[in-house]
């Protein structure tokens, strides 16, 4: 019988911890998220030709991706303060949903990976477009909030599957 993997953020006695990353050498990391914000068409096309009545939505929501990414240490329990060295939160207009797709790529060189950072500011970025157009459409959902990728450290690439 295979044994389950031990959690690293669980001491001996099941208590949560801070993993100590200070013994691991400090190598490049990157991770990449994406969620999706799904709407109807004509809250897309108000949203992509700028006509909101809070302001640039797209743009709002980049900075609050990026900001969120930054200060991740301070909503995520456990999670070490990372100096990051980038973080681009992207958006594009999803059609076929139809919707706002967020894709989220940050960086760092340290001793621990920057998955949850990646994954935060996808979260905030979804949360501040429903916001910002919530007044249109109070039945937008946020979905498919996932890893896509994470390069870097002990545990090496990975891919999620399409």
């Amino acid at each position: 019988m295979a044994r389950a993997p031990k959690l690293s953020h669980l001491n001996r006695g099941g208590e949560a911890r801070m993993v100590d990353v200070s013994a691991k050498p400090a190598t490049e990391r990157e991770a990449v998220a994406e969620g999706l914000v799904v709407m109807a068409a004509k809250t897309l096309d108000l949203v992509l030709a700028g006509n909101a009545k809070k302001g640039d939505v797209l743009g709002a929501a980049r900075i609050a991706g990026t900001m969120a990414a930054k200060r991740t240490h301070e909503l995520i329990p456990l999670c070490h303060p990372l100096p990051v060295s980038n973080i681009a939160v992207d958006i594009e207009p999803e059609r076929k949903s139809p919707g706002l797709k967020v894709r989220a790529r940050v960086k760092v060189t340290g001793r621990t990976g920057v998955e949850m950072e990646a994954l935060t500011a996808v979260a905030v970025a979804c949360l501040t477009i429903y916001d910002m157009v919530k007044a249109v459409e109070r039945g937008m959902r946020i979905e498919g909030i996932r890893l896509l990728e994470k390069r870097g450290g002990r545990s090496g690439h990975y891919r999620a599957k399409e």
